[in-house]
């Protein structure tokens, strides 16, 4: 087995540590912003993909609504009470699709994981090389 001899001496061997340290903490910011860049742009584009399809819907709700009231009333119903059906049956649902949606929105996940375990890689490595 061969034996690698380094001649820095301990102030060039601590500037060494000192600058890669520093380099390895920007590229883990680096990395984080990365991921979180690209997190962001799934989310943005997913959010307007909801806004202008929720605005689609808006419009074909209401005028399935305004149909549902037409064929009530046309049934005999008066058109107040078939407008109030409606509107009843309407609000429910719409509730129990903001439910839904707030619930997918509280377990999106925006936290780094790759970047924080490679922190917690670099503080273990950190750990074992300094006395």
């Amino acid at each position: 087995m061969q034996q690698i001899r380094d001649d820095r001496s301990i102030g060039e061997l601590f500037s060494d540590l000192t600058r890669s340290f520093s380099t390895l903490i920007r590229q883990e910011l680096d990395l984080a912003r990365t991921e979180m860049t690209a997190r962001a742009g799934r989310m943005s584009r997913g959010g307007a993909m909801v806004g202008i399809g929720g605005a689609l819907l808006y419009a074909a709700v209401l005028g399935a609504m305004a149909f549902v009231i037409l064929a009530l009333v046309e049934v005999g119903l008066s058109p107040w009470l078939a407008a109030l059906l409606v509107t009843i049956i309407v609000a429910v649902a719409g509730g129990l699709l903001v439910m839904a949606g707030q619930d997918a929105l509280r377990k999106a996940d925006l936290v780094p994981r790759r970047t924080i375990d490679t922190i917690r890689d670099d503080a273990d490595w950190a750990k074992e090389r300094l006395p």
